[in-house]
Protein backbone atom coordinates (compact mmCIF):
# COMPACT_ATOMS: atom_id res chain seq x y z
CA UNK A 1 0.00 0.00 0.00
CA UNK A 2 1.34 3.44 -0.54
CA UNK A 3 1.89 5.96 1.87
CA UNK A 4 -0.45 8.95 0.99
CA UNK A 5 2.46 11.71 -0.08
CA UNK A 6 1.97 15.31 1.62
CA UNK A 7 3.52 18.46 0.01
CA UNK A 8 4.73 20.05 3.01
CA UNK A 9 5.38 24.38 3.35
CA UNK A 10 6.64 25.60 6.55
CA UNK A 11 6.03 29.16 7.55
CA UNK A 12 8.12 30.99 10.02
CA UNK A 13 7.16 31.85 13.90
CA UNK A 14 7.52 35.43 12.18
CA UNK A 15 5.31 34.87 9.63
CA UNK A 16 2.64 33.08 12.13
CA UNK A 17 2.16 36.24 14.32
CA UNK A 18 2.04 38.65 12.04
CA UNK A 19 -0.36 36.41 10.76
CA UNK A 20 -2.29 35.51 13.88
CA UNK A 21 -1.97 39.63 14.74
CA UNK A 22 -3.65 41.02 11.33
CA UNK A 23 -6.52 38.88 11.88
CA UNK A 24 -6.99 39.51 15.47
CA UNK A 25 -7.15 43.28 14.56
CA UNK A 26 -9.33 42.79 11.44
CA UNK A 27 -11.82 40.28 13.36
CA UNK A 28 -11.83 43.49 16.16
CA UNK A 29 -12.10 45.83 13.47
CA UNK A 30 -15.89 44.53 12.56
CA UNK A 31 -16.80 43.49 16.42
CA UNK A 32 -16.55 46.52 17.43
CA UNK A 33 -17.72 48.03 14.62
CA UNK A 34 -20.82 45.70 15.26
CA UNK A 35 -21.15 47.06 18.36
CA UNK A 36 -21.06 50.34 17.75
CA UNK A 37 -23.70 49.86 14.90
CA UNK A 38 -25.99 48.10 18.06
CA UNK A 39 -25.11 50.80 20.45
CA UNK A 40 -26.27 53.50 18.18
CA UNK A 41 -29.31 51.46 16.95
CA UNK A 42 -30.32 51.42 20.06
CA UNK A 43 -29.32 54.23 22.31
CA UNK A 44 -26.77 52.16 24.46
CA UNK A 45 -25.39 53.65 27.97
CA UNK A 46 -21.95 52.37 26.07
CA UNK A 47 -22.04 54.03 23.07
CA UNK A 48 -19.41 56.54 23.92
CA UNK A 49 -17.19 53.77 25.28
CA UNK A 50 -17.79 50.77 22.38
CA UNK A 51 -16.72 53.87 19.83
CA UNK A 52 -13.54 54.67 21.87
CA UNK A 53 -12.68 51.11 21.46
CA UNK A 54 -13.67 50.68 17.99
CA UNK A 55 -11.55 53.88 17.02
CA UNK A 56 -8.27 52.41 19.25
CA UNK A 57 -8.55 49.83 16.30
CA UNK A 58 -7.11 52.18 13.60
CA UNK A 59 -4.14 52.57 15.74
CA UNK A 60 -3.69 48.82 16.22
CA UNK A 61 -4.02 48.18 12.71
CA UNK A 62 -1.21 51.23 11.94
CA UNK A 63 1.02 49.46 15.10
CA UNK A 64 1.48 46.33 12.21
CA UNK A 65 2.65 48.14 9.31
CA UNK A 66 5.27 50.30 11.74
CA UNK A 67 7.71 47.35 11.70
CA UNK A 68 8.15 47.21 8.05
CA UNK A 69 7.43 50.43 6.88
CA UNK A 70 7.83 52.88 9.55
CA UNK A 71 5.90 54.94 11.81
CA UNK A 72 5.01 57.98 8.96
CA UNK A 73 3.13 55.31 7.03
CA UNK A 74 1.81 53.53 9.90
CA UNK A 75 0.22 56.93 11.43
CA UNK A 76 -1.09 57.73 7.88
CA UNK A 77 -2.61 54.21 7.82
CA UNK A 78 -4.23 54.57 11.03
CA UNK A 79 -5.39 57.94 10.51
CA UNK A 80 -7.22 56.46 7.41
CA UNK A 81 -8.82 53.62 9.27
CA UNK A 82 -10.13 56.40 11.84
CA UNK A 83 -11.82 58.34 9.37
CA UNK A 84 -13.41 55.37 7.76
CA UNK A 85 -14.84 54.41 11.62
CA UNK A 86 -15.71 58.41 11.99
CA UNK A 87 -17.54 58.06 8.65
CA UNK A 88 -19.43 54.42 9.25
CA UNK A 89 -20.87 56.00 12.49
CA UNK A 90 -22.45 58.97 10.87
CA UNK A 91 -23.81 57.28 8.21
CA UNK A 92 -25.39 54.88 10.91
CA UNK A 93 -26.63 57.89 12.89
CA UNK A 94 -28.17 59.52 9.68
CA UNK A 95 -29.83 56.21 8.62
CA UNK A 96 -31.46 56.34 12.40
CA UNK A 97 -32.71 59.71 12.43
CA UNK A 98 -34.04 59.20 8.67
CA UNK A 99 -31.95 62.14 7.08
CA UNK A 100 -31.42 60.52 3.63
CA UNK A 101 -29.55 63.65 2.44
CA UNK A 102 -26.77 63.32 5.41
CA UNK A 103 -26.44 59.27 4.61
CA UNK A 104 -26.21 59.67 1.16
CA UNK A 105 -23.06 62.59 1.88
CA UNK A 106 -21.61 60.12 4.74
CA UNK A 107 -21.90 57.05 2.13
CA UNK A 108 -19.96 58.98 -0.38
CA UNK A 109 -17.31 60.42 1.91
CA UNK A 110 -17.26 56.50 2.93
CA UNK A 111 -16.49 55.28 -0.58
CA UNK A 112 -13.93 57.89 -1.17
CA UNK A 113 -12.25 57.16 2.06
CA UNK A 114 -12.50 53.34 1.05
CA UNK A 115 -10.69 54.01 -2.35
CA UNK A 116 -8.04 56.31 -0.71
CA UNK A 117 -6.90 53.47 1.44
CA UNK A 118 -6.57 50.91 -1.38
CA UNK A 119 -4.85 53.42 -2.99
CA UNK A 120 -2.35 53.76 -0.72
CA UNK A 121 -1.57 50.50 0.94
CA UNK A 122 -1.26 49.37 -3.25
CA UNK A 123 0.92 52.13 -3.00
CA UNK A 124 3.21 51.05 0.17
CA UNK A 125 3.16 47.21 -0.99
CA UNK A 126 3.60 46.57 -4.58
CA UNK A 127 1.79 42.86 -3.94
CA UNK A 128 -1.48 44.51 -3.84
CA UNK A 129 -3.30 45.75 -6.41
CA UNK A 130 -4.89 48.43 -5.74
CA UNK A 131 -8.49 47.67 -7.67
CA UNK A 132 -8.12 44.10 -6.00
CA UNK A 133 -8.17 45.13 -2.69
CA UNK A 134 -10.24 48.26 -3.64
CA UNK A 135 -13.05 45.65 -4.60
CA UNK A 136 -12.38 43.71 -0.81
CA UNK A 137 -12.66 46.55 0.55
CA UNK A 138 -15.67 48.07 -1.11
CA UNK A 139 -17.29 44.58 -0.17
CA UNK A 140 -16.54 45.20 3.03
CA UNK A 141 -18.25 48.84 3.08
CA UNK A 142 -21.40 47.06 1.19
CA UNK A 143 -21.96 44.15 3.84
CA UNK A 144 -21.83 46.76 6.64
CA UNK A 145 -23.92 49.21 5.51
CA UNK A 146 -26.23 45.88 4.89
CA UNK A 147 -25.82 44.91 8.43
CA UNK A 148 -26.40 48.34 9.62
CA UNK A 149 -29.36 49.04 7.71
CA UNK A 150 -30.79 45.37 8.85
CA UNK A 151 -30.02 45.87 12.40
CA UNK A 152 -31.74 49.84 12.15
CA UNK A 153 -35.23 47.11 10.74
CA UNK A 154 -34.43 44.96 13.93
CA UNK A 155 -34.46 42.27 11.39
CA UNK A 156 -31.91 40.56 13.81
CA UNK A 157 -31.77 37.26 12.12
CA UNK A 158 -30.49 39.00 8.95
CA UNK A 159 -28.21 41.15 10.48
CA UNK A 160 -26.28 38.31 11.95
CA UNK A 161 -26.39 36.47 8.33
CA UNK A 162 -24.58 39.56 6.89
CA UNK A 163 -22.35 39.79 9.78
CA UNK A 164 -21.31 36.12 9.16
CA UNK A 165 -20.18 37.06 5.56
CA UNK A 166 -18.43 40.22 7.20
CA UNK A 167 -16.18 38.02 9.37
CA UNK A 168 -15.40 35.78 6.49
CA UNK A 169 -14.54 38.73 4.29
CA UNK A 170 -12.27 40.36 7.09
CA UNK A 171 -10.18 37.31 7.64
CA UNK A 172 -9.52 37.24 3.65
CA UNK A 173 -8.56 40.97 3.97
CA UNK A 174 -6.10 40.40 6.84
CA UNK A 175 -4.93 37.14 5.04
CA UNK A 176 -4.51 39.15 1.76
CA UNK A 177 -2.30 41.90 3.56
CA UNK A 178 -0.36 39.71 5.73
CA UNK A 179 0.43 37.70 2.39
CA UNK A 180 1.75 40.59 0.83
CA UNK A 181 4.02 41.44 3.64
CA UNK A 182 5.57 38.59 3.41
CA UNK A 183 6.64 39.09 -0.19
CA UNK A 184 7.44 42.23 -0.18
CA UNK A 185 10.13 41.42 2.83
CA UNK A 186 10.83 37.90 2.43
CA UNK A 187 14.36 38.21 4.79
CA UNK A 188 12.21 38.95 7.53
CA UNK A 189 10.13 35.74 7.82
CA UNK A 190 12.69 33.44 6.61
CA UNK A 191 12.69 29.80 8.49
Amino acid sequence: MNKPRFNHSFISEQEVRLRNAMRLVWEQHVYWTRMTINSIAFDLPDVDAVTSRLLRNATDMGNLLKPFYGNRIAAKFSNLIRDHLVIAAELVRAAKAGNQKAAADAERRWYENGKEISEFISRINPFIQEKEFEEMFFEHLALTKQEAVLTLQKNFQSSIAVFDKIEEEALEMADFITNAIVKQFPKRFQI
